[in-house]
């Protein structure tokens, strides 16, 4: 199984940092994608809608998200938990959730990986994206950008590369007010960091360096 290789491979090196965690993340997403796209498009939709339920309930039930965050519960009290989840996931209309999703937070779970669900979910809706022929874009800012301002940057992107690939172009504004100023802008694996916080943070390395 896909996501076995994949538990493999990224069952290594505990403590590591955010970009390390990342990037653990991702293997674990490449493999599900895979795995969902190798059975058919339509498995591909009902994991999906799957994950979009996963990542909704993280966020909405606090319980939950301290569930995957606690590393002290031993496999049986983990397995139990997801027996649980999986059953409320189905709702009441008892849709079955998909094998490869419940195969998913298993694998993550015997590897203590549970904390990186979101990070999972994250980079697998990029994969769909990709896969549909979508490019979603993630502008960070310390205040709402005006219309006008995401329109032009809008235009922007269009022209580049990525854009100019994209049969759909989505653009979502988060704000972040310790960026100060400027704009960070996400998309696929690049990040176009204009935040006047990279330039303080720039400055302060410079500072520190001449002492």
């Amino acid at each position: 199984m896909l996501l076995s290789a994949a538990a493999r491979s990224a069952a290594v090196a505990p403590g590591l940092g955010r970009r390390a965690a990342s990037s653990i993340a991702l293997k674990y997403s490449k493999a599900v994608y895979g795995a969902a796209l190798a059975k058919s498009p339509q498995t591909l939709s009902k994991v999906h809608a799957d994950l979009t339920n996963v990542s909704s309930s993280i966020s909405q039930q606090p319980e939950l998200s301290s569930f995957l965050n606690n590393p002290t519960l031993s496999s049986t009290e983990r397995t139990a938990a997801l027996s649980k989840f999986f059953a409320k996931l189905e709702g009441p209309k008892k849709e079955p959730v998909s094998e490869i999703t419940k195969n998913l937070l298993s694998v993550l779970s015997e590897n203590g990986r549970l904390g990186e669900t979101q990070g999972v979910i994250e980079g697998f809706n990029e994969l769909v994206a990709q896969y549909k022929g979508e490019l979603d874009v993630i502008v960070t800012s310390a205040t709402p950008l005006a219309k006008d301002v995401l329109s032009r940057l809008e235009t922007s992107l269009k022209q580049s590369q990525a854009g100019q690939k994209a049969k759909v172009l989505k653009i979502t504004n988060k704000v972040n007010p310790s960026v100060l100023g400027g704009i960070i802008v996400d998309f696929g694996d690049k990040t176009i960091d204009l935040s006047v916080q990279s330039r303080v943070t720039k400055l302060n390395n410079a500072l520190q360096q001449s002492v």
